[in-house]
C-alpha cells in the first residue's frame, strides 16, 4: 500500500513539474506566434517573400557571372559566339551603355553593337 502511495505522490509531483514547464513554454514568443493564425500567416508570407526575392537575386547574380565568364572565352568558338550573342542582345536592350559587358575601356570593341 505504501508503494502505491509513493508512486501516486511521485506521479503528482511529476505532473506539477510538467504544468510549470508547460506554462513556461507557453510564454515563449515562438509558441505565441504559433497559437495566433494571423501572426503565423504573416510570418509565413514574409518568409515566402524573402525566399522568392533571394532566389531571384541569387539566380540573376549567378547567370550574370556565368555570361560574363563565357563572354571572356575566345578559344572555344561555339561558346564564345553564343556568349557574344547574349551580350549583344543585352546591349541592344540597354542602348545607353557605352561598353559591352565585360570589356574594359582600353580594349577595342569587337562584334555587333547597337547603333
Amino acid at each position: 500500500m505504501d508503494d502505491k502511495r509513493d508512486e501516486t505522490a511521485e506521479l503528482t509531483r511529476q505532473i506539477a513539474e510538467l504544468r510549470v514547464e508547460v506554462a513556461r513554454l507557453n510564454g515563449h514568443r515562438f509558441v505565441r506566434i504559433q497559437n495566433s493564425p494571423f501572426r503565423l500567416l504573416l510570418q509565413r508570407f514574409a518568409m515566402g517573400l524573402m525566399v522568392g526575392l533571394g532566389s531571384v537575386v541569387g539566380a540573376t547574380f549567378l547567370v550574370s557571372v556565368l555570361v560574363y565568364l563565357l563572354s571572356r572565352i575566345d578559344f572555344v568558338p561555339i561558346i564564345g559566339e553564343w556568349a557574344a550573342t547574349i551580350v549583344a542582345d543585352i546591349q541592344a536592350s540597354h542602348p545607353t551603355s557605352e561598353l559591352p559587358i565585360g570589356q574594359p575601356a582600353d580594349r577595342p570593341r569587337t562584334g555587333p553593337h547597337p547603333p
